[in-house]
């Protein structure tokens, strides 16, 4: 790949994922320009050597200026709000910006010719699989506002690229998990939802004790189950997904996880391998929109890029969890 054909442009480079996804492509000598509102971003995990410009995705004017004065080959787009328990009590917020304002920035780029997009999608779209392994194109039942708000997007994307020379590949993420091994970027949030973060700040003393949302579920051990992808597996993923569209490859949608179902209870007792005394937990009532089951069938994007995860271990999972964590208390 030439170097003119190594300029990604990325919406929410602060956030967890998006800073993950930025400092693997310019360890690969991609140049990358990245937007963010920092709403929820943090500055500080954006690489210094990335272009980076704090305004909304839905700011058409100044995203046409940005995309008329750069060669851009292609869009990665992570911004957006995330936390499940929010989109309920807030439905039309997670419309207008998952759906709305992503509608706005799409609209825009395909204005501007930019016409190849990875979209950051989610596995709740599924809501509670029938079947043990989710595939691509079982049946998907969104079960709350930040799911339903996602698919929305995926539906306009694929929409859209029956009318224009759209190509896209949509990635449904399932539990993402971890931190940079080199310590460049992991996870900030003013508000911890994820299980392995919440666990993180336990551990580190930030907060006394786990609630786990629920014990009753119809699981191995009535807590819930998911699938936890370590968030550097993931940024190889986009890589890939990157690669195949520069090369003109063709849309598509794919899960990212590794097939593996963990319980709360079982992730904890993996925990308690690591920790040298146990963390406190008490069992709380259970969250609105939780799915009890979801563990992804990835062998779709394994087959098409002959891909192996490198970090398939929920032990280093956990481990790159605290250790993020005890350096966010150092700083």
């Amino acid at each position: 790949m030439t170097q003119s054909s190594k300029n990604i442009l990325l919406t929410g480079g602060a956030g967890y994922i998006g800073s993950h996804v930025c400092h693997l492509l310019i360890d690969e000598g991609y140049k990358v320009t990245c937007i963010d509102n920092l709403i929820t971003g943090n500055k500080k995990l954006i690489p210094e050597v990335a272009n980076f410009y704090e305004f909304d995705i839905s700011d058409s004017k100044k995203l046409t200026n940005l995309i008329k004065s750069n060669n851009f080959d292609l869009v990665m787009h992570f911004a957006g709000l995330i936390r499940v328990d929010e989109s309920v009590k807030y439905p039309e917020k997670y419309k207008e910006y998952n759906y709305s304002k992503a509608k706005i920035f799409l609209e825009t780029c395909i204005k501007n010719d930019l016409k190849k997009i990875i979209f950051s999608s989610t596995a709740s779209v599924y809501g509670n699989p029938k079947n043990k392994l989710v595939k691509e194109s079982d049946n998907i039942d969104p079960l709350n506002p930040y799911a339903k708000s996602k698919l929305d997007f995926e539906n306009f994307i694929i929409n859209s690229s029956k009318f224009n020379d759209l190509k896209y590949i949509i990635l449904r993420y399932f539990n993402v998990a971890g931190a940079d091994e080199n310590m460049r970027t992991g996870l900030i949030s003013k508000v911890s939802t994820h299980l392995i973060k919440k666990i993180a700040e336990v551990v580190v003393g930030k907060n006394e004790k786990l609630i786990i949302n629920g014990d009753d579920y119809d699981t191995k051990d009535g807590t819930t189950v998911r699938d936890y992808i370590h968030v550097s597996d993931l940024a190889e993923i986009h890589l890939i997904a990157a690669k195949h569209l520069i090369s003109n490859g063709n849309s598509d949608i794919f899960n990212c996880g590794y097939g593996n179902g963990f319980s709360v209870k079982e992730v904890l007792e993996t925990l308690n391998q690591i920790l040298d005394k146990k963390i406190k937990f008490i069992v709380g009532p259970r969250r609105e929109g939780d799915s009890k089951m979801i563990v992804a069938n990835c062998s779709k994007f394994k087959k098409a890029f002959n891909w192996e995860p490198k970090y398939n271990n929920l032990k280093y999972i956990l481990e790159t969890a605290i250790k993020w964590e005890k350096n966010l208390i150092k700083k």
